[in-house]
């Protein structure tokens, strides 16, 4: 148990190292830099070179590397190419945005996929449950900026009930950003329980028919004991690591539902970041959000091996 354990946090440790050597390669072999994106049309040459040198962009790769990854592990991100801000603060508030958009649609989201699942599983082959999974299927297929565009056109231009964009500040209180997440959130929800649904149901139609299921219906025991006892506690499991990456997802890919909806969060500030080519900033976004990914799947991994019978008893 100790020696899986320790894999895991080894494993976890090696996907950032990897994950920070790619985006650090990836940046500096993006097109143009800060200065170009800077002056715009008012660069020069002569332009250039004094603002490449005030900001050390011509540095060898491994040198800027290493100062950036041995400041980022100490909690320095860095300072920003463009207006010379924290970044620290930048990311502040941008992340507590996307975190209540997140923690928003999971609480929404994950009750309604689990009981979903569990519904059309125990009716299986049902018209309710051909329904269901037929819709399921379909919000996974479409893609986010389309479902977001069906949704904004109806509830927002049609039926004028929520704002079409999020008219609010970055450093807006925390009751003045719920009314503004409502349409995001719809759109966030019915993506991850297409997701998750379709996992449990997976997983309550094996256990129903599992051999030991079988075995207590020829017992006598009630139908009821038997999902609510013996089912549930099997099929809910395998379902943990296809939550906790339905919610590492979510993390990042309200990249395109923030843009679509203007919302002041992490996804939409990393676009930005992008465009301007300030690299410190889309490093430290993407250091942040492959930490918060690798952070919720190892969660997942323990919780799986604690929740496992067999797996607790291996030694270590």
């Amino acid at each position: 148990m100790g020696r899986l354990i320790l894999q895991r946090l080894f494993f976890a440790l090696l996907t950032m190292v990897l994950v920070s050597i790619i985006a650090f390669v990836a940046t500096e072999a993006l097109p143009g830099d800060a200065c170009t994106a800077y002056l715009g049309r008012d660069a020069t040459e002569e332009g250039l070179a004094i603002c490449r040198e005030e900001r050390q962009i011509n540095r060898p790769i491994y040198v800027k590397y290493a100062e950036w990854v041995t400041a980022f592990v100490q909690g320095d991100f860095g300072t920003s190419m463009l207006g010379d801000r924290d970044i620290g603060e930048i990311v502040g508030l941008r992340l507590r945005n996307t975190a209540i958009l997140t923690a928003v649609s999971s609480i929404v989201g994950i009750p309604i996929a689990v009981f979903l699942g569990v519904f059309t599983g125990l009716r299986r082959d049902k018209p309710s449950d051909v329904v269901i999974s037929t819709t399921a299927i379909a919000a996974m297929t479409l893609p986010e900026f389309v479902t977001a565009t069906v949704l904004i056109y109806i509830f927002s231009i049609r039926l004028d009930l929520f704002p079409a964009i999020a008219i609010m500040r970055t450093d807006a209180p925390i009751m003045d950003v719920i009314p503004n997440i409502t349409l995001p959130v719809i759109v966030l929800v019915f993506v991850m329980t297409a997701h998750i649904l379709r996992m449990v149901r997976t997983s309550v139609i094996n256990v129903m028919t599992s051999d030991f299921v079988q075995m207590a219906k020829l017992k006598g025991v009630p139908y009821w004991e038997i999902v609510f006892k013996h089912m549930l506690p099997n099929a809910l499991l395998p379902s943990i690591p296809v939550i906790a990456l339905t919610i590492a997802w979510l993390l990042g890919g309200v990249v395109i539902i923030e843009r679509v909806f203007n919302f002041p969060g992490l996804g939409n500030e990393m676009l930005e970041a992008i465009a301007d080519r300030d690299i410190p900033l889309v490093l430290a976004i993407a250091m942040l959000l492959a930490g918060v990914y690798v952070s919720v799947n190892l969660i997942s991994d323990l919780l799986t091996l604690f929740l496992n019978p067999k797996l607790r008893t291996m030694r270590s």
